[in-house]
């Protein structure tokens, strides 16, 4: 592998410049009222997802409830008949 020279010294093997900046950095200033905005929106979006968890819920219960009522029925309907039981998901 070849690599140029100039001027008697290698080019590109020197130590790099650090990108990231040092810990000891203070953190840039960001507004306040722009966090507080950033956490109600947040807020809001948990809230939301939140309810819609609760609902999502609700139904697969009342799904449950339905598989149950439905099985039973069959099997008044059907009683020398055997049914597999089948699990909630």
């Amino acid at each position: 592998m070849s690599v140029p020279k100039k001027k008697g010294r290698l080019v590109g093997l020197g130590r790099r410049t650090r990108s990231v900046t040092p810990s000891s950095a203070p953190p840039p200033f960001v507004d306040p009222e722009v966090l507080t905005a950033q956490l109600k929106d947040k807020d809001d979006r948990i809230s939301l997802l939140e309810t819609q968890m609760a609902a999502q819920q609700a139904g697969y219960e009342a799904q449950r409830r339905l598989n149950q009522q439905m099985m039973e029925m069959m099997q008044r309907m059907y009683p020398n008949e055997v049914f597999p039981n089948v699990p909630d998901p």
